[in-house]
């Protein structure tokens, strides 16, 4: 063979050989735009890929509640209600006639059936109080009671340990945090904050109630405003708004501020546990390349900045 062709055949062999190594790197980088590093985490999202959630929970179950109750419909919002299921019918109180049609579309949640501070008393009591408050509720409501608010918001690890195993998956305090993060345990729920913040919890102080309301109208901005996953939690009392003042109008105003906002997720207390539950409950491949959903309820999850619905009795091949 001529030296000419040989060097021919040498450069040809020599192109091809860079050409195939300039493929395996551009497959490899390729590549790994598609694997998820280990250190990529799975992040939730609220139902719809959104990043903020709406709880309004109220306690008590008085007469008030009609008011509030027309209000929040009136606006598209809804709402958890803890009732005293022995309190009902008494003054001041609504009738266990009204219960079910009154919180249609809400979520009917129990307060204990006397209301009674709960770390004051004996096991056998604490176990009496939640479970005949939500019997009779689920007697009223036709459907499982599934939560409570801790009258006065008092609890210990008694009474958690008292409450376990009664069917109550959640449990809320008054300890307002004034953030907006998911509870780490749905048994010691702290909410964000009280509906107005501590606005007349001083007699006559002005000054604080200025502050107070200041407070509150600034935490709804923020949630409003916030880009990260975000929960406001407010709660409070419908009889706190009867009396002396312009507080029903108070409550129109905050309830305007935050309702028909295509980025917020209006949730009951129990929509979200169960939510929160199937997002927990997600089947990932060791990848993280394939996820089962087991729940019936979709999912959202955020990976690598691209939003997914995982939908409910499935699995989705993500990456």
């Amino acid at each position: 063979m001529r030296s000419e062709t040989r060097l021919i055949i040498v450069f040809l062999a020599l192109i091809t050989v860079i050409n195939y190594g300039k493929a395996q790197t551009n497959a490899a980088k390729a590549g790994q735009n598609d694997v998820i590093s280990s250190r990529e985490k799975v992040e939730m999202l609220f139902p719809g890929g959104k990043t903020k959630a709406l709880i309004l929970s109220f306690d008590d179950g008085m007469v008030a509640d009609n008011r509030l109750v027309r209000l929040m419909n009136e606006y598209g919002l809804i709402g958890t209600f803890h009732l005293n299921s022995n309190k009902l019918g008494t003054k001041d109180y609504l009738t266990k006639e009204e219960v079910k049609n009154i919180y249609k579309g809400h979520e009917v949640s129990g307060h204990t059936a006397n209301h009674p501070n709960l770390p004051s008393l004996s096991k056998i009591d604490v176990i009496y109080e939640v479970v005949e408050d939500r019997k009779e509720l689920e007697r009223l409501t036709d459907y499982p009671v599934r939560g409570m608010s801790y009258p006065f918001g008092n609890t210990n690890d008694f009474v958690i340990e008292a409450i376990s195993g009664l069917g109550i998956e959640y449990a809320r305090t008054v300890g307002d945090t004034y953030n907006f993060s998911i509870p780490a345990d749905f048994l010691k729920w702290q909410p964000t904050i009280h509906l107005f913040g501590k606005t007349n919890y001083i007699p006559n102080d002005t000054a604080n109630d200025r502050r107070e309301l200041g407070q509150f109208y600034q935490l709804t901005t923020d949630f409003l405003k916030a880009n990260s996953l975000a929960l406001f939690y407010v709660w409070g009392h419908s009889w706190e708004y009867e009396g002396p003042g312009n507080k029903w109008a108070e409550v129109e105003k905050f309830f305007k501020m935050v309702s028909k906002n295509p980025d917020i997720f209006y949730t009951t207390q129990i929509g979200l546990v169960d939510y929160i539950n199937a997002f927990k409950n997600l089947k990932f491949s060791v990848d993280k390349s394939m996820v089962t959903n087991l729940s019936s309820i979709n999912v959202f999850i955020k990976m690598k900045g691209k939003a997914f619905n995982i939908q409910a009795g499935s699995t989705n091949h993500i990456f």
